[in-house]
């Protein structure tokens, strides 16, 4: 339940158009609801200002499936991370509302229409193209989130010059999300040419002495980069999600 369906309940008892009763039975699943399996948090919106996010790894389709039409019960937009392309065939069959992105691994279903939320731009950009996978599940996010969102994809330090052909539309960004692999180096480059937060992704994309992204990640936290802070190896959804507070208007 959000702000604004909370708002109405209440209007509607305070005008005689909603009973008591109706709006008790509306309100008893706050602030959550015990599926058995899952425990719904039904007051995540109205605390947070965003719903409850489903990690699709480690959970069953049955299990993504009834969490979704739950959420979906109680007027939320939807974002699940982590979905494979399996899970992702039967869950579309069994809500067709929900919409795949397969190369950020996410279902999303946006409850009414895009509502802006951020003050600026978000840009979120890759070293690689082999980074986009995490690079997107960032965008998803912060989009979800109501955030209008720039990509900036494969342009790693390897070939520098392609970074700073875009150097207008990065310095203009609000908040920057930058994944990057192998050494990691990428951050530091845009925090030391830009005047606003930089949040980096360590990728586990790399060779055998990325250590699967701890290299990435050891190089990110000790950047000489005053902007830049870190989030965990391949977390796009945290970096989407903490870019989203940072842009947030109010």
């Amino acid at each position: 339940m959000n702000v604004n369906v909370l708002t109405e309940l209440l209007d509607g008892v305070k005008n005689g158009t909603v009973s008591t009763e109706s709006a008790l039975s509306r309100l008893k699943a706050l602030p959550f609801e015990d599926m058995g399996q899952a425990v719904i948090d039904s007051h995540r919106e109205l605390r947070q200002g965003f719903p409850e996010v489903i990690l699709g790894e480690g959970k069953s389709t049955a299990q993504i499936i009834s969490i979704i039409e739950k959420l979906r019960s109680n007027g939320s937009s939807i974002l699940a991370t982590r979905i494979d392309a399996a899970k992702a065939v039967a869950i579309i069959k069994a809500v067709p509302s929900v919409q795949y992105n397969s190369d950020a691994r996410t279902l999303t279903f946006m409850e009414g229409e895009f509502k802006e939320k951020g003050k600026g731009i978000i840009m979120v950009i890759s070293a690689g193209t082999s980074d986009i996978p995490v690079a997107e599940e960032a965008a998803i996010t912060a989009f979800m989130m109501g955030n209008r969102v720039d990509r900036l994809y494969d342009v790693g330090v390897a070939g520098i010059h392609r970074l700073f052909f875009h150097r207008e539309r990065i310095t203009s960004a609000g908040v920057l999300i930058v994944c990057a692999g192998m050494e990691g180096a990428l951050p530091s480059v845009v925090g030391g040419i830009v005047a606003r937060p930089v949040i980096a992704v360590p990728t586990s994309v790399g060779y055998g002495a990325s250590f699967g992204g701890i290299s990435a990640l050891l190089g990110m936290l000790n950047s000489c980069a005053p902007a830049v802070t870190v989030v965990n190896i391949d977390n796009g959804f945290g970096a989407g999600y903490a870019a989203s507070l940072i842009n947030r208007k109010d």
